[in-house]
């Protein structure tokens, strides 16, 4: 009789554990979509303006298990015009919010943030309005690379600012 018992007991310890897996990594998103943790490296992909990115041929997010990966944001509107051209610091502050909603639509904030690289054709100009990531990063700033390029891919252009983010558990 007691050779069943512990047989039933481990049964239903390893059921309710699987249970419990299965159910693990369920959250809500700020937007009130629920995202579920994969226990796999299956990646997901997000595309925040899919008409432009199938266009350019590429992707602008994709998260691998607790890693997330997004491309350059450029301040740019869903038809591909530069918005605010020769603006440096409308320039990022848009690049900055399309960031932030590709953060958001996994459940990451700016503090998940681990490496952000920054490409400019003008390194001078953003160099004078650079103080506004203070308000971007209030708790620590990603690790990262400043670039001055000759261009970027659309005329006027002016800044990309890709990043990596890391979900702790």
């Amino acid at each position: 009789m007691k050779k069943i018992s512990i047989f039933t007991s481990s049964l239903l310890f390893g059921f309710s554990l699987l249970i419990s897996c299965n159910n693990a990594g369920s959250s809500k998103t700020t937007d009130g979509m629920e995202v579920k943790a994969s226990l796999s490296d299956t990646p997901e992909y997000f595309n925040l303006r899919p008409k432009l990115e199938k266009e350019y041929g590429y992707t602008h997010a994709v998260r691998i298990g607790d890693d997330l990966k997004i491309s350059g944001a450029v301040s740019m509107n869903d038809s591909g015009i530069i918005v605010a051209p020769g603006n440096m610091e409308q320039q990022m502050k848009n690049c900055y919010a399309d960031l932030q909603k590709i953060l958001q639509h996994y459940g990451y904030t700016v503090d998940d943030v681990v490496a952000e690289n920054i490409y400019t054709s003008n390194m001078a100009d953003f160099i004078k309005v650079s103080g506004f990531r203070n308000s971007i990063y209030k708790k620590q700033f990603p690790t990262g690379t400043w670039l001055e390029v000759k261009g970027l891919a659309v005329e006027g252009q002016l800044i990309e600012i890709d990043m990596e983010a890391h979900k702790t558990k």
